[in-house]
């Protein structure tokens, strides 16, 4: 275990920023760590005793904790009574995305969080539309600070607040995230907030623009200026009634109504999700991709349709066109590409999303001809097969 000192304090600290909840880093992550806050090269990470595997080194190996995805830093501790609080000065702005394509209630959020008042905000939408990324990327054209908590429901009170661990035979309270966002005057993203259960209760007070009493140090913090709280969910805090977010549960009434808004992300428009798609493209360097673009935002916005008209179960989200782009340029095959990404659904979904692209797009019949889809049977025969529902029958979902 190493003995953490000024320099180790300021990577740890940067790669929490850049990587919130991952112990353990590549030879190229860490790289881009070093590169992009300027903190000293971790050599004392590269080492064999720190190794989980080829070219990858593991904090807790070297024995920092990683608790609820926020890697938590052992810096210099500043007494409060009895017990020492652990502290950290380190920038968590997140990276400008210059492919990012503004949508939704991206210009609105842009005002609440630049205007420094303390304003929580709801926001709520299907899977894969950008919640997230909206709002670290206001954060990050604006140059605020960003802490974010990846919600479970395990996620209890010393994840979001801190607690207390030894450090060298002293008691000493390690920070949470919501502390230190209250201390920085930063924006505390709460991420997937409706899989929390009632011990998410412990931020009622700051919900209300108010301190919290730590009870573990008898430290009364306050929030700083520009301080405030942003939270995502898929419902609306009231559970998922069709069974398509497992695991979702019931906020409590008066927790839900501590937030000022709720802001309802919707999927981007036409428009935009073709622009989104050309930039991804763009950055992977694939040359020609209009049609395909054109194509895929079709395809998606059909299938969303008949989901809203309550004719099938699963969409294609944006963030599932991202993916398709991605399998295109490591394959160069549209098919193959579609049906990988599309793979997770189950076997009806999947072969009526697959035979609904090919109506889309008349290029692709040719190629499913001949393409496989990764288990010895061919697109078309996969179609034809018995197994298949034919999306022309009037009986079928389309």
């Amino acid at each position: 275990m190493i003995k953490v000192t000024a320099q180790h304090e300021k990577f740890i600290d940067a790669a929490a920023g850049l990587y919130p909840g991952q112990a353990e880093f590549s030879l190229s992550q860490i790289k881009k760590i070093v590169k992009e806050t300027g903190c000293p090269n971790p050599s004392w990470l590269k080492k064999p005793d720190y190794r989980v595997g080829h070219g990858t080194y593991s904090l807790e190996l070297a024995g920092v904790a990683v608790q609820n995805n926020v890697v938590d830093l052992p810096v210099s501790p500043t007494s409060t009574g009895a017990v020492n609080v652990l502290m950290n000065d380190i920038s968590v702005v997140p990276e400008v995305v210059k492919e990012y394509v503004p949508f939704g209630h991206f210009s609105d959020l842009k005002s609440i969080v630049s205007s420094g008042l303390f304003f929580p905000v709801f926001i709520t939408g299907l899977s894969g539309n950008g919640k997230t990324m909206m709002v670290e990327q206001i954060c990050a054209k604006l140059k605020r600070e960003c802490y974010r908590v990846n919600v479970t429901v395990e996620t209890d009170e010393d994840d979001l607040i801190g607690s207390n661990t030894l450090v060298d035979g002293n008691i000493v309270f390690r920070e949470g995230p919501v502390l230190k966002a209250m201390r920085k005057g930063a924006v505390l993203l709460i991420d997937e907030i409706d899989l929390a259960s009632n011990k998410i209760m412990c931020l009622q007070s700051i919900l209300e623009g108010k301190g919290y009493l730590n009870k573990k140090t008898g430290e009364y913090v306050s929030p700083e200026k520009g301080f405030t709280v942003i939270a995502t969910a898929n419902t609306k805090g009231k559970g998922s009634d069709d069974g398509r977010f497992i695991g979702t549960n019931v906020l409590n009434e008066a927790f839900l109504e501590r937030f000022s808004i709720t802001m309802e992300q919707e999927y981007p428009s036409n428009a935009i999700e073709k622009k989104i798609l050309i930039k991804e493209f763009e950055k992977l360097e694939v040359q020609d991709s209009g049609d395909f673009t054109t194509n895929l935002v079709m395809w998606a916005d059909v299938i969303r349709k008949s989901f809203y008209e309550g004719a099938i179960d699963e969409l294609i989200s944006t963030r599932r066109l991202v993916h398709i782009a991605q399998a295109f340029k490591m394959f160069d095959n549209k098919m193959k590409a579609i049906e990988m990404c599309v793979a997770r659904f189950d076997s009806e979904t999947k072969a009526t999303f697959l035979d609904l692209y090919t109506k889309v797009d008349a290029e692709a019949v040719e190629i499913s001809d001949e393409e496989f889809d990764g288990h010895g049977t061919s697109v078309k025969d996969f179609v034809e097969s018995s197994d298949y529902n034919d999306p022309n029958n009037e009986e079928d979902i389309f």
